[in-house]
């Protein structure tokens, strides 16, 4: 197992590496195997990708994101041309149901309202949103749904788990009521954790999912 030094060597040496970050204003420190990061990046599609990196780097337990988006001034596109861009891009989203999602950008910040069937449809549209040039905050209070002719949802999140590996999902438990999924159990590293919780997001009769693992 990797040491708080050790990890930490190998969180900055992966954000160096990576051709698509700018990590010049970022900090790291480890904790007890936590990786909090602390600065500020100059859009959202920054910060999930510096999200992203350190999940890639084998050891960490959670990671503590306290970066800043602070857009470049001036900003290069007004909100109108932003809010157009999104809609546009929403529409031709395979996956997506037309004109199914309402948008609202105010300085940069977005905010996605309307429903869909599916929860990875909701997490589906902010992150579309998330990666692109000039969003600084995204809130997405897309509703799910609720399908009461749905099938037994926890047991389609369990044989999903199965399907994708047995020795992950034999960790995992699995609660239902009302739509809202909660994940239990211990997995071996962040990227398990971050599979568990988009099998459960792709479950038909699934509007919210509750993440509750613990990296071992």
């Amino acid at each position: 197992m990797k040491s708080d030094l050790e990890l930490k060597h190998d969180v900055d040496q992966e954000l160096l590496w990576d051709p698509a970050l700018d990590a010049r204003n970022i900090t790291a420190t480890v904790l007890n195997r936590i990786v909090t990061l602390e600065g500020s990046v100059n859009s959202c599609a920054q910060k999930l990708a510096v999200q992203k990196a350190v999940q890639r780097v084998a050891g960490s337990r959670a990671v503590v994101l306290d970066l800043v988006v602070r857009a470049p001034s001036p900003l290069r596109h007004t909100d109108e041309d932003l809010a157009a861009a999104i809609v546009s891009a929403l529409n031709w989203q395979e996956g997506l149901p037309e004109d199914a999602i309402s948008v609202v950008v105010e300085h940069g910040c977005v905010t996605l309202t309307g429903a869909v069937d599916y929860g990875f449809q909701r997490q589906m549209a902010e992150g579309l949103v998330t990666r692109m040039r000039g969003v600084v905050g995204v809130a997405n209070q897309i509703e799910v749904r609720i399908d009461p002719v749905a099938a037994d949802v926890s047991k389609q999140v369990a044989e999903a788990l199965q399907r994708r590996s047995r020795h992950e999902s034999d960790g995992i438990s699995v609660d239902v009521h009302d739509g809202v999924v909660r994940l239990t159990g211990v997995v071996d590293s962040l990227l398990e954790k971050r599979v568990a919780c988009g099998v459960a997001w792709g479950t038909k009769g699934v509007r919210w999912v509750v993440d509750q693992l613990v990296v071992a």
